[in-house]
């Protein structure tokens, strides 16, 4: 485990802190429901945690079968390969990405706790699919030969270090209620108009990272 690769998921765990659905969230449940926003905000939270927590599980233990049979069979240099030309896939593809505003963000039906265990799956299948910055980390990992004690606690630490905005929004919400409503409002607003703009930048991001990696740049 080297630290090269560490910073390069490091990085891409920072870039996962700012998911539009995960914070746009968070910001409608602190502004719109009435009374026991920790309760219902950390109940979302610890959903999805666990659910791509155990989808990160899933995708090492299966990723790690199919592939250390290929790499043996090949070389090192098919990981490099095949990392390189998924980065510069999603080099190009983020400046293709098309523009769009005023997009919805998923919203709770009410405010109850089983609407948000519900709200976090909603959040987990809508964005497990464009998840570039999770799925990149894993494969850095399962590419490197990590192993089990290694990426267990690096998995569990990307999937805390991803809910730390919505976290941190909360505390300053319990502590200034009065005075956090209008850049709620304003972060609400400009959360729905860069969406598109947001998935771009990751994909810019992940790429690059795939590609140093890989050593295509």
């Amino acid at each position: 485990m080297s630290n090269e690769i560490l910073l390069y998921i490091g990085a891409l765990a920072l870039l996962d802190m700012f998911s539009p659905a995960i914070i746009g969230v968070t910001v409608y449940v602190l502004l719109s429901a009435k009374g026991k926003q920790t309760k219902l905000i950390i109940t979302y939270l610890v959903t999805i945690i666990v659910l791509y927590f155990s989808t990160g599980i899933f995708l090492m233990l299966g990723l790690d079968i199919i592939f250390r049979p290929i790499a043996d069979a090949f070389s090192s240099n098919t990981a490099k390969i095949a990392m390189t030309s998924i980065g510069a896939i999603l080099f190009i593809g983020s400046w293709f990405v098309p523009k769009k505003k005023g997009m919805d963000q998923p919203r709770p039906k009410n405010f109850k706790v089983n609407a948000m265990v519900a709200m976090g799956l909603t959040t987990f299948v809508v964005e497990v699919a464009t998840a570039i910055p999770y799925f990149a980390s894993i494969g850095l990992m399962v590419s490197h030969h990590f192993s089990f004690y290694e990426w267990l606690p690096i998995l569990l630490g990307y999937n805390v270090i991803m809910i730390v905005p919505a976290l941190f929004l909360l505390f300053l919400f319990r502590l200034f209620r009065r005075w956090m409503v209008k850049p709620l409002r304003n972060l609400q607003i400009l959360i729905q108009k860069n969406t598109s703009s947001a998935l771009s930048w990751i994909m810019f991001v992940v790429g690059l990272i795939l590609l140093l990696n890989g050593g295509g740049i």
